[in-house]
């Protein structure tokens, strides 16, 4: 297990050493410029911010101090918003999407697993049609959409949730439906296809002889197999909910996280975007490695080191 998890760890090193490079030499050979959208400044004051960021240095001076600085979790000020370090900014806004997000996947995990058991366990009769079709149309409605049609009923028709602002847990609840729904849609259709294979297998056809109940036989036996690719899918679940709540925020008027590195980009604000992407990056590495060791604990069966035992 230790050297699994050293082999992994050194893996990810070299993939934030590759993303780090990219977002770098993307952001140096992209037109315009930080101080671009400044119309009013003279070209003796916009030489004097591109010295002052160090953008007149030559590339490989900007690149080796990029690598140094991000090496030492400096992530450098904002250019944009003047006196913030692009790690206060990170700092300050985190907690709010990485709540979100958890919110998110709980939401996601939760009704998923429910629908997709409910659908085999009723195979081809009413529940299951009714669960397909709401895991269906989750797939199909991009989140954006979904929370639009949110704030509209729930909060504008109905007056149940509030619809934008973070003020408490009220808050929180549509803009976590919205991310939520897609993924929910995707894991019924993983635990639904794998219960299904799990109910006709020999050990769950004992159980039933032996008189254990439908779902007796579900908690006692099939669920645990079945979760195995709900498990799998937990690092793109972590990946495309924390990335997703990106326009989510916007839309919903919350402060965290997404909100600095959409406006970075439109901004070109090249410390906060780099900042972000490295900071993100790190995050998804790290949350595929735990699941992959969350894997191993799940199934015995699992070898670490390839393959099954």
């Amino acid at each position: 297990m230790i050297k699994y998890i050293f082999k992994r760890l050194m893996y990810i090193l070299v993939a934030l050493f590759v993303i780090v490079s990219l977002t770098f030499f993307l952001m140096r050979i992209a037109p315009g410029s930080p101080f671009a959208s400044e119309k009013s400044l003279s070209p003796e004051i916009e030489a004097a911010l591109q010295a002052e960021y160090g953008l007149d240095n030559p590339w490989y001076v900007q690149y080796k101090d990029y690598l140094i600085s991000t090496a030492k979790f400096d992530f450098g000020e904002s250019m944009k918003y003047k006196g913030r370090s692009t790690n206060d900014m990170i700092s300050e806004s985190f907690p709010i999407s990485l709540t979100l997000g958890i919110e998110a996947m709980i939401l996601a995990v939760g009704l998923g697993v429910l629908i997709g058991v409910v659908t085999a366990l009723y195979h081809n009769r009413f529940p299951d049609y009714l669960g397909t079709t709401i895991a269906v149309l989750g797939i199909s409605v991009p989140s954006f959409i979904l929370a639009g049609l949110l704030q509209y009923f729930v909060g504008l028709e109905m007056k149940l949730l509030p619809i934008s602002g973070w003020n408490g847990f009220a808050y929180s609840i549509m803009p976590a439906l919205a991310i939520a729904i897609t993924h929910m849609g995707f894991i019924a259709k993983l635990v639904r296809s794998s219960m299904l294979e799990q109910n006709s297998s020999e050990y769950v056809k004992m159980a039933r002889a032996k008189g254990l109940g439908k779902w007796t036989t579900v908690f006692k036996h099939t669920l645990r197999n079945a979760l195995l690719p709900v498990v799998t899918y937990l690092g793109p679940l972590f990946a495309g909910v924390i990335t997703g709540s990106f326009i989510i925020e916007q839309i919903f008027a919350i402060p965290g996280l997404g909100k600095y590195f959409v406006t970075s980009i439109t901004n070109r604000d090249y410390t906060v975007i780099m900042g972000t992407t490295v900071f993100y990056s790190i995050i998804l590495l790290f949350a595929v490695l735990i699941v992959d060791i969350i894997y191993g604990f799940v199934d015995p069966r699992i070898n670490l080191k390839g393959g099954k035992k």
